[in-house]
């Protein structure tokens, strides 16, 4: 197995690890100072390590199949992990996550109908644009957790939830923009 596709496992192996992270102190009652800097930190890794293999598959020409299929899958599971985590304790809509999953099964869904096909349907802006946002939103979402958690910064938390909500509603446009791209794009093939 090469090293992209390691770091990619390392990724499906670090969701569940943010997952119990972020709810530990809410199961216990206690480490909510520590969590946040565990999960600043897995999250860092995961979003390192996505942006690593990828580059490290093209770079050095060692792209296979195997990381066509687990490198968008692993993205998926991580950004749902986090996406689940913040809806759950009213940091994301309900809503908003509940697009951004149903884009994320669709995708999954239409990108085996058409591997079937033998159809390889390239990203478009709008995936970029998804995937920028996605980020965005796991920053932001991360920090509200630390805010709430610690109580540094406090003072711009008011400011930052607004902000936030923003993100994350432009990350369910841009999901939702993404996949209407994709219908599109497999409709002219």
């Amino acid at each position: 197995m090469n090293l992209p596709n390691k770091l990619t496992i390392g990724r499906l192996i670090m969701s569940p690890v943010f997952y119990i992270a972020y709810f530990i102190p809410l199961w216990t009652g206690r480490f909510a100072g520590l969590s946040v800097y565990v999960l600043a930190v897995i999250f860092l890794a995961i979003e390192i390590s996505d942006f690593l293999d990828g580059y490290i598959a093209r770079k050095y020409d060692i792209v296979s199949d195997l990381g066509k299929v687990l490198d968008p899958f692993a993205d998926v599971v991580s950004r749902l992990t986090y996406f689940l985590c913040f809806a759950s304790t009213g940091i994301m809509p309900m809503w908003v996550f509940l697009v951004l999953m149903y884009r994320e099964l669709g995708i999954i869904f239409f990108r085996m109908v058409m591997m079937k096909k033998g159809v390889v349907v390239a990203a478009s802006i709008w995936g970029k644009l998804k995937a920028i946002t996605y980020a965005v939103a796991g920053v932001l979402g991360v920090l509200v957790v630390f805010i709430q958690r610690t109580g540094f910064l406090s003072g711009i938390s008011a400011g930052l939830t607004v902000v936030t909500l923003v993100v994350f509603i432009a990350a369910a446009v841009a999901s939702v923009a993404s996949f209407i791209t994709y219908i599109i794009a497999a409709r002219n093939l």
